[in-house]
Order: C-alpha cells, then structure tokens, then sequence
C-alpha cells in the first residue's frame, strides 16, 4: 500500500455522515477491462490456445492469480503462473502506453471529490506496477492512498483490500462509498460493509441491500455519494 499524502480527517466540511470514497481501477475509473481480455488473448494465441469468449466473465474482475489460473487450466497451456503473469502485465503496460481512456464522468467525479476535500483511495486487484502506472493518467494527487492486488494476501473478492483502505483512511468502513464495476469487486467491499455503487463493465450486475447500480460515472457525484449514506 502506498500513501501519497498523509490520511485526510475522516470529517467533512458539512459533518456529513460520508467519510471516505474508495474507488476500484479497472473498468470504474479507466476504460481497461477490454484491454486485460485482448491481452489475455494474444498471449495465449501466442501460446497456441485460443480463448472461448465466454470465460471473459468468469476471469473479469478477479486477482490475476485467479484469471491467469484458470486460463492455464481450461486451456492447457505449457506455462508457469508466474512466467504468465509477467506476459500479462508487460501487454497490458504496452497497451495503456498507446491509450488509456477514462470512463464518462471519472474526470468530473475525482476532481469534485479532491475539491472537498474528501478522503479517496485508489483500490485494486491490478498489480502495484500497473497501478503506478494508470496513475500518470488519473493523477496521483486525487488519492491519499492506493492499495495493490499484490501487496495483500488475500485480494477481491474478499474484503481485506477495503478494510486495509479505510483504515488507512481513519474511516469506519460502513461510513465508506465504495465505486465498483464487477461482482468480485462488489463482493469484496460489501464483505468489508461498505456502501456499494456498482457501474457494471462487462456483466449485469443487480441491485441488493447497501448496493445501488447505476449506469455509469456520471450518475454519481457527491452529492449522490451522501445521499446514500443518509438513506443508509
């Protein structure tokens, strides 16, 4: 986990009963899930295998243990998780170095929350030198801290990258606004007792207690993200 800047009071101006906003990478925040499939699918052609487009929702969202695993598996191919791995992640770098688009609304949404002062983190099952390196776009100065997929032992879908998020915020995480856009993702902060947003990528995901789904970014702003609290 890296800090950036020293953990933000977990008060707001107004006392609201918001006291952190913890955001997922992938697929929330920048337009990236595609990139991981395509990637995935090159180096296992590569390989020798290809890939049935129907194991893209079974490999979405999760640690990249998990996805590159069962890929080695349902496959067949003569590779190593680790050897795998580091395929993986240098094609997903080539590709954010060509282009890295953010999600509608992202942009509007970090600059509403650094404005007021309110305490964000960064929250992702990608690997820490993917993270360092998708923050060059978002801007680093939006977030007190980020949590890697790979500086945790256990990743989404459990909730320990959460929990470890709002506690380095100060926050209690049931005050926390958690951004997410896969079901492993939504799984995971829910586990933690956050409030969820989900703004499904790739799968539906459905509404449920403490979880509201939106259609994208730019349905939620602050004002959204208290008003949850307040229902809660």
């Amino acid at each position: 986990m890296t800090s950036t800047v020293p953990a933000p009071s977990t008060r707001t101006a107004d006392g609201s009963a918001l006291q952190a906003v913890l955001l997922d990478m992938d697929g929330t925040l920048v337009d990236s899930e595609g990139f991981w499939w395509d990637v995935e699918v090159e180096v296992f052609a590569s390989l020798g295998h290809t890939l049935d487009d129907t194991w893209r929702h079974v490999v979405v969202g999760g640690p990249m243990t998990r996805s590159a695993g069962f890929l080695i598996e349902a496959t067949g191919a003569d590779i190593g998780l680790d050897e795998l791995t580091v395929l993986l992640n240098q094609g997903f770098e080539d590709r954010i170095d060509r282009s890295l688009p953010l999600m509608p609304g992202a942009a509007r949404l970090l600059a509403e929350l650094s404005e007021h002062g309110i305490p964000t983190a960064l929250v992702s099952a990608s690997h820490r030198r993917i993270i360092d390196r998708v923050l060059t776009t978002l801007g680093p100065q939006h977030f007190a801290l980020t949590v890697a997929g790979d500086e945790v032992s256990r990743t989404k879908p459990h909730p320990d990258p959460y929990l470890l998020a709002a506690a380095g915020l100060g926050a209690d995480p049931a005050r926390c606004a958690v951004v997410e856009d896969t079901a492993t993702g939504v799984a995971a902060a829910e586990a933690a007792g956050c409030q969820v947003v989900a703004v499904p990528s790739i799968a539906p995901i459905a509404p449920a207690v403490r979880r509201t789904v939106v259609p994208s970014l730019e349905h939620v702003d602050l004002a959204f993200l208290r008003g949850l609290m307040t229902a809660a």
